[in-house]
């Protein structure tokens, strides 16, 4: 009986020493990169996170086997995710204040994490959606990727006036895409697409044995909701509308390609040594009214479901699967990553543009602590030329770890509302009458973050060109001019009366 207490006691001993030693130091590491953005899935549309209909298990997979951030937050809409997670400051502070009307292009003057992983000897490619800019100088190919294989816009078949729209006549299935500068006319599905190209170029890059950044940023599930119609008949017949059961087939059809890459890293043997992270861009869509995870909010609101987004971050061997309940915030990607990178970032960069703090200490230990922070939020979206002041307080918020306040529908004046997150993270009790320090203080922080944007909106008078620049390179590849009607799309004075009611029409 002694020799068994005592053995018991080695073993409880064993495991105490294992569970407090050190965890393994990441940065510096310099491991492959895949970063998977999803454009409009929501936080609730995860099966593990409670969705009583969809069904995600490989994303599943990937959230058990990594470290995931309860509390991580990115912009209410798409270029401003991606502009903030390339630049590690907030969109507004690099010229992008809107999803079009060239405020989405992405200001020359930042310099991005591609290119500070280039210069720490990472191989860059992107395969998906970029809509930050698709002009020349605006393109991924400048702004720090070796490889590019993309559709143009926002979203494969747009066209807006001025600069922003893809190719003539592009659907989600046989779209053209630009690879490294010129059109392939493809035949599949978006999705599939971008995952195997992707697939291919990471086999070139491990076999050639450089560490590599591969970036897929699908277009999908974004609207139009389209999917295979394979994946749309494993939600028919559950009482959903149409949209949703598009909008969950095609988030079917991601998983499905999440799941063969995962295999593939494993079966080429790379898997401990590439780090796996996936997000969404911005709040949910169709899927809300199926599940939201208990939120207030969606797409394109400053409210905590317009917000939150999925955060997870597959290391296996190195980092430890765990919730992480720390603020954070796709202003913290770049640091974090250049960090892991061993990339030295410019001492300007540093000082003058990076916003945002490195996860590592929290990635090597989720339970760790960091200080305290202010995160902002802001749709923007206000008129062409118009004054941004007008809308300062429009669909706004500030928050900490505790308390945030929301102002949905003031203007040039705040309409504030405040919540306590640590008792409400649902936003349905206002208590700013009982709190008036906390207002006071967390409305100073706005005032101040909104000064230091102002003089960095670099976009806001900003006129497009006649022609989308994709549409002007795929007639100079294949021939053929646009049609009178996309010309008319195009016109960059279209960007004047933009998402304005229309004459005759009175808006709700």
């Amino acid at each position: 009986m002694k020799h068994l207490v005592l053995l018991a006691s080695l073993l409880a001993c064993a495991v105490t020493i294992r569970a407090a030693a050190p965890a393994k130091p990441i940065a510096g590491a310099q491991p492959n990169i895949i970063f998977i953005l999803t454009d409009d899935q929501g936080y609730g549309d995860i099966s593990a996170h409670g969705n009583p209909v969809l069904k995600t298990p490989h994303l599943d997979r990937l959230r058990a086997e990594g470290v995931r951030f309860t509390d991580f937050h990115v912009s209410p809409t798409c270029s401003p995710t991606r502009s903030a997670l390339f630049t590690g400051r907030h969109e507004f502070k690099n010229g992008v204040t809107h999803t079009v009307l060239e405020r989405e292009r992405m200001t020359l003057a930042a310099t991005t994490l591609p290119q500070v992983l280039q210069s720490a000897g990472y191989t860059t490619g992107i395969f998906g959606k970029w809509h930050l800019g698709d002009e020349a100088e605006y393109r991924p190919e400048s702004r720090g990727f070796d490889e590019v294989y993309i559709h143009g816009g926002g979203g494969i078949g747009q066209t807006f006036p001025g600069s922003c729209g893809d190719a003539p006549g592009n659907t989600y299935f046989d779209p053209a895409l630009l690879h490294n500068g010129k059109f392939e006319k493809t035949r599949g599905y978006c999705t599939d697409l971008f995952y195997g190209q992707a697939t291919q170029w990471i086999d070139v890059q491990r076999r050639a044995k450089k560490p590599f950044f591969a970036y897929i940023p699908s277009n999908t599930p974004h609207g139009p909701y389209i999917a295979r119609p394979e994946d749309r008949a494993l939600y028919e017949g559950k009482g959903l509308e149409p949209a949703t059961e598009n909008f969950f087939g095609m988030i079917h059809n991601i998983d499905q390609n999440i799941g063969r890459l995962l295999a593939k890293l494993d079966e080429w043997g790379i898997a401990q040594n590439t780090l796996v992270i996936f997000m969404n861009d911005n709040g949910g869509t169709a899927g809300v009214k199926v599940f939201n995870a208990d939120m207030r909010g969606q797409k394109g609101t400053a409210w905590i479901g317009g917000t939150r987004a999925n955060a997870f971050w597959r290391w296996p061997g190195t980092l430890q699967p765990a919730d992480c309940g720390v603020l954070s915030a796709h202003i913290d990607f770049f640091p974090t990553l250049a960090a892991i990178a061993g990339a030295k970032v410019p001492a300007a960069v540093a000082q003058s543009q990076i916003e945002g703090r490195s996860l590592v200490p929290v990635l090597q230990n989720p339970a760790a602590k960091l200080p305290d922070r202010y995160q902002f939020t802001h749709q923007g979206r206000w008129p062409k030329l118009g004054d941004p002041n007008e809308a300062k307080f429009k669909v706004a918020a500030v928050r900490n770890t505790r308390w945030a306040m929301v102002s949905e529908n003031g203007g040039r004046t705040p309409n504030w509302q405040l919540f306590d997150l640590s008792v409400d993270y649902g936003q349905k009790n206002n208590v700013i009458a009982q709190h008036p320090e906390v207002a006071k203080e967390l409305g100073a922080a706005f005032d101040q973050w909104w000064s230091e944007c102002l003089p960095l909106m670099v976009n806001e008078k900003a006129m497009g060109p006649a022609i989308n620049p994709f549409q002007e390179i795929y007639y100079r590849q294949f021939g053929g001019s646009p049609t009178p009607e996309a010309l008319a799309k195009m016109d960059p004075k279209g960007a004047l009366t933009f998402g304005l009611p229309k004459a005759g029409k009175k808006k709700n």
